[in-house]
């Protein structure tokens, strides 16, 4: 009897293996799929999935199972739609999250859950003063390109006074902070800031608050937001008060609804469909095939992604269930995969490019961290 039951079990044990080698890679999608930034989360899914299809979705003898959903750009129901991956999908690894309070309202569930997560989304404190240990990012952090762009207004475009307008969230606050401090430390000022709800679409409002005599005007806005406020700009100062900020703002995703009012938009990105390099070339060269328009930057961060998950998973031999060696792989997989935006490597706290800009990292954090209220402004 208990050799017949040893056999049971060890054929049940054979079926269990089987199934689980079988199995799907699970990739959970959770962006923008609706709204008035669905267009940015389209972006991101498609880049996704061209990196996917690129491997037939399959890699290690495994199948790669993409499961989308969106969440409309609202914290509680992209909640909801987390519950729904992990509870009911058992996803192996977490992709997309466009808007910076997303992206840090799921970090306890993630931490909890101990979900391996590949954000795109930007904010300072994942990877500076609260860095999750579950949590990769294969993205810029929100200051990183403002640092640059600050400089840049100061010592070649010699602007002294800027007044900054943004969207009120995590990206806008560190975005406009980040040039805010290099700014003012090659000696100019910004003299006042305004931020705009996310769900705004008139400008008008916020727009008779800018000051007239300044320089320039800094602004951070993605997606449908900024079509919107380029046009309502363009009316009110435009050919008057230059405009500079994010690259983001004039992104292929964007920039296909704007017109010549952004003609002269000076604003800081990590890539670009010009960047000359293999990597590029090879994606660009696929993603014109596939979209038949000049991809965005939504697309090619996350076509990275999709690649930083195939290698992750072929390095595993597909053994993805291994939760802290698959983040150990993901996280190796951003130095042996060529990238369209360059060499990467992830440092202690992800990105290997400076996310201190030239100041001292220790120095750094023991400044408040960029918000609504820090940089102060000064009049």
């Amino acid at each position: 009897m208990i050799r017949a039951v040893a056999v049971v079990v060890l054929v049940l044990l054979l079926l269990t293996s089987h199934a689980v080698g079988a199995d799907s890679i699970r990739v959970g999608y959770l962006g923008p799929l609706t709204g008035i930034f669905a267009a940015a989360g389209k972006d991101m899914l498609e880049g996704l999935k061209m990196a996917f299809e690129q491997m037939n979705y399959e890699v290690a003898g495994r199948k790669i199972e993409l499961i989308e959903e969106d969440d409309e750009g609202n914290p509680a129901t992209a909640q909801a739609k987390y519950r729904k991956l992990v509870a009911q999908d058992h996803i192996h690894v977490l992709t997309g999250v466009l808007l910076s309070n997303i992206g840090y309202a799921l970090v306890p569930n993630i931490e909890r859950d101990r979900l391996p997560s590949l954000y795109l989304t930007t904010p300072d404190e994942l990877t500076k003063r609260r860095p999750a240990k579950y949590l990769l990012r294969s993205n810029f952090a929100a200051s990183q390109p403002m640092h640059a762009l600050g400089d840049y207004a100061a010592k070649t475009l010699k602007y002294r006074r800027v007044a900054a307008i943004a969207m009120d969230n995590n990206f806008g606050h560190e975005g406009i902070g980040g040039f805010q401090r290099v700014f003012e430390d090659a000696g100019g000022r910004v003299v006042q800031r305004t931020w705009v709800p996310l769900n705004a679409m008139d400008f008008a409002p916020y727009l008779t608050q800018v000051p007239r005599d300044v320089d320039a005007v800094v602004q951070v806005f993605v997606a449908g937001q900024a079509v919107r406020f380029a046009k309502q700009y363009g009316e009110a100062l435009g050919g008057r008060v230059p405009l500079i900020g994010t690259g983001v703002f004039t992104d292929q995703s964007a920039l296909s609804g704007m017109g010549d009012e952004v003609i002269g938009h000076i604003g800081t990105m990590i890539w670009a469909p010009t960047l000359d390099n293999a990597a590029n070339r090879t994606f660009m060269k696929i993603a014109e095939a596939k979209l038949k328009r000049t991809p965005s930057y939504f697309h090619a961060v996350m076509y990275s992604s999709g690649r930083w998950i195939v290698e992750a998973a072929r390095s595993l031999q597909g053994n993805v269930e291994d939760r802290d060696r698959f983040l150990a792989a993901l996280r190796r997989a951003s130095e042996t995969t060529e990238d369209p935006r360059g060499p990467i490597k992830l440092d202690e706290t992800y990105p290997m490019v400076s996310q201190f800009w030239t100041y001292k990292p220790d120095e750094f954090l023991k400044t408040p961290p960029y918000d609504r209220a820090y940089p102060p402004v000064k009049p």
